[in-house]
């Protein structure tokens, strides 16, 4: 865990040294930055394995960042913000982030939440355990290999985030069956779901979109109105 290193993107300074407080006494190695462009800076020169990314910053803020990010990495991102409402959410998932953590926030809370994300992230390389078990399922068009992580869609390879990865091949190898987005939450998230949230809608919005469901001809994911999603083999 020692080797796990850690950015932490956030201006307001108490803030990020707080959260080094606690990710350096799980064992983790943590960078720290103050903007955007130092975290890119950062993110360019060392192995980092998860980013903490606060919304609002000066100059180029956390959405922006998280979209540059995502132009090619995919390691686990936790947006942090003081905005709570669901439509701030869905803005931050919505540009590729795998979580959400409102401030102010419990640091145990964000801890688990970075174990969790670290844990299915490493579960999905190609070096670990779990991925040695080639898996491949192919569904009408979609192809998933649990082996690679790799998607294709008709052909043409897309690029998803863990959390999107976990979602489409948790409905992708259950062909058939409904999942509400309660199970959807818990079953990928390893969460058991307190209040209602719009995060599984938003990231079934977003793994739609990559997938070109709008143009497709024959839909992949399916939406049971009222129940929640599934897709047929």
């Amino acid at each position: 865990m020692q080797d796990t290193k850690i950015l932490v993107v956030d201006d307001e300074k108490e803030i990020a040294d707080l959260i080094e407080i606690y990710l350096v006494s799980d064992g983790y190695k943590v960078y720290k930055a103050y903007n955007a462009m130092d975290g890119l800076d950062i993110l360019a020169k060392e192995d980092i394995k998860l980013v903490l990314l606060d919304i609002m910053m000066p100059g180029m803020d956390g959405l922006s960042m998280c979209k540059k990010i995502r132009e090619n990495n995919n390691i686990p991102i936790i947006m942090l913000s003081a905005k709570s409402t669901d439509l701030d959410k869905i803005l931050g998932l919505g540009t590729g982030a795998d979580d959400y953590v409102t401030k102010p926030f419990n640091p145990l809370e964000l801890t688990a939440r970075v174990k969790s994300q670290l844990r299915r992230f490493t579960q999905l390389n190609p070096g670990s355990e779990k991925a040695r078990t080639e898996q491949e399922i192919q569904i009408r068009g979609l192809s998933i290999n649990r082996e690679n992580h790799k998607v294709l869609i008709d052909g043409e390879e897309i690029k998803l985030t863990p959390i999107d990865f976990d979602i489409l091949y948790l409905l992708a190898s259950n062909p058939g069956r409904v999942f509400s987005t309660d199970e959807i939450f818990e079953r990928v998230w390893n969460e058991k779901v307190y209040e209602a949230n719009n995060t599984v809608m938003v990231h079934i919005r977003r793994l739609r979109g990559k997938m070109k469901e709008d143009t497709r001809g024959e839909k992949i994911i399916t939406t049971v109105w009222g129940v929640g999603y599934k897709i047929e083999r």
